[in-house]
């Protein structure tokens, strides 16, 4: 009888033993798969990759395939899809460790942890698109000169001179997206002024281009914007140096010959009456001013030695 317990024993041991061994092996096959899939590819190095704005699902997934941070687009989306509620990616550089797996660099594009910072960019009221596509070529590497001059976004003076922060990779495209949308909303507190002024916004912004060549100080400015209005109403040339077009013609030139701040934009926008017809600036920068060609040729004489 003994013996026969023991035999009965033995089988369901031996009967279990295959199963245990079945499981171990899936239990293997399955970290072995899970390792490969979540761990990071081969690289050597740490690699930094470019979101633009609006960009798809599909098409981050890709780039992450190509610059070797992942190695299945679609698990990424499967975890972009459970981790993130809002599915929005935030546009922007990407620095990757060659290290970072699957769920870290999942969890860092959700969390925007960029690990790059912006580069500071500043232009000086009255630059010129060319010297802001100068700056440009300096600052971001992968800015495009000539998409950025040819864009209708690149009008000569709709581009607001300011301080911007933009990634080392932006694309030209959201450069510009950026500095014309600040112009909209810089000028949009203005709108019902310059309609009630019986001036468009292209006269309000080409007199104010010139306005930044021609005035030292926001006094000067709004005072020579009154004397360069009324000489456009009584049919005089305007006669600046800064537009050589004002010397041939008794009205503004067709388009802005820089891009002006808000200082000058007001100035052209709410200029001070005065007796005054001409002014000049002196080797130290002082304005002088006259009220005829008499007193003006005077003021020549005496402050342009």
């Amino acid at each position: 009888m003994d013996d026969l317990k023991t035999e009965i024993i033995t089988k369901k041991k031996t009967s279990v033993f295959p199963y245990v061994l079945d499981f171990i092996l899936l239990i293997g096959v399955f970290l072995i798969f899970f390792h490969y899939v979540f761990s990071a590819p081969s690289r050597e190095r740490d690699v930094t990759i470019h979101i633009t704005s609006n960009e798809s699902l599909d098409k981050v997934a890709k780039d992450l395939k190509d610059f070797k941070i992942i190695r299945y687009p679609v698990a990424f989306k499967i975890f972009i899809t459970i981790l993130s509620l809002d599915k929005h990616i935030q546009n922007g550089d990407y620095l990757f460790s060659k290290e970072d797996n699957l769920f870290s660099v999942t969890w860092q594009i959700i969390k925007a942890n960029h690990k790059v910072s912006k580069v500071k960019v500043t232009f000086t009221e009255g630059m010129t698109n060319e010297d802001m596509a100068n700056v440009l070529s300096d600052k971001i590497s992968s800015f495009r000169r000539d998409l950025f001059l040819s864009d209708p976004r690149s009008k000569e003076g709709y581009l607001f001179p300011d301080t911007y922060f933009f990634y080392p990779l932006s694309t030209t495209d959201e450069i510009l997206n950026e500095m014309s949308s600040d112009f909209n909303k810089r000028i949009a507190p203005l709108n019902l002024e310059i309609k009630s002024s019986g001036k468009n916004l292209s006269q309000i912004i080409t007199m104010a281009s010139i306005l930044e060549k021609e005035a030292k100080g926001k006094n000067d400015s709004s005072i020579i914007s009154g004397i360069l209005w009324k000489r456009i109403k009584l049919g005089m040339p305007l006669q600046v140096d800064a537009a050589p077009v004002t010397y041939k013609r008794s009205d503004l030139p067709d388009s802005p010959i820089g891009n002006p701040g808000l200082l000058a934009i007001n100035s052209a926008l709410h200029p001070t009456p005065s007796p005054y017809l001409f002014y000049l600036h002196d080797s130290s920068g002082q304005v002088h001013y006259a009220e005829d060609f008499s007193e003006h040729r005077s003021n020549i004489a005496h402050y342009l030695k």
